[in-house]
């Protein structure tokens, strides 16, 4: 298969999976596109494919009618790139989210995820700043 239309296709695959997920909080279905072996890699760890449904089973209670709107979506290779902006309903804060996904096979293999709110985004600006204890941020 030509890399175009695998990236078209792992493009596909990763909206379609959350596509069902935000529409229906199915994690049975996202759960059918994931690999066996799937790590979701955060900043402060990892998770397996078992930890990290389980984590996202209990999100869907207080994230229910969580607005997403997708600002980005790029593929390269097997590679698929999402920026989205993320917010509760009503007043709920809003956030910045980047997830980098890693297919393989027709399945997804890995995650990565960084996590923003939209309202500390000003003071991560400096974060190489001196704290005036010698060292940064």
């Amino acid at each position: 298969m030509p890399t175009e239309d695998k990236t078209t296709d792992n493009t596909s695959i990763v909206r379609q999976a959350l596509a069902a997920l935000i529409a229906t909080g199915d994690v049975d279905a996202l759960a059918s596109s994931l690999s066996d072996d799937f790590v979701h890699h955060r900043p402060d760890g990892t998770r397996t494919k078992a930890d990290w449904l389980a984590d996202v089973r209990a999100a869907l209670v207080p994230l229910a009618g969580m607005r997403v709107e997708i600002r980005h979506m790029l593929a390269d290779g097997d590679h698929v790139v999402m920026h989205s902006r993320r917010r509760l309903p009503g007043a709920g804060p809003e956030i910045a989210v980047v997830d980098i996904w890693r297919l393989d096979d027709g399945l997804i293999a890995e995650a990565w995820e960084i996590i923003e709110p939209v309202a500390e985004a000003v003071g991560h600006l400096t974060w190489w700043e001196p704290t005036g204890e010698g060292g940064l941020g």
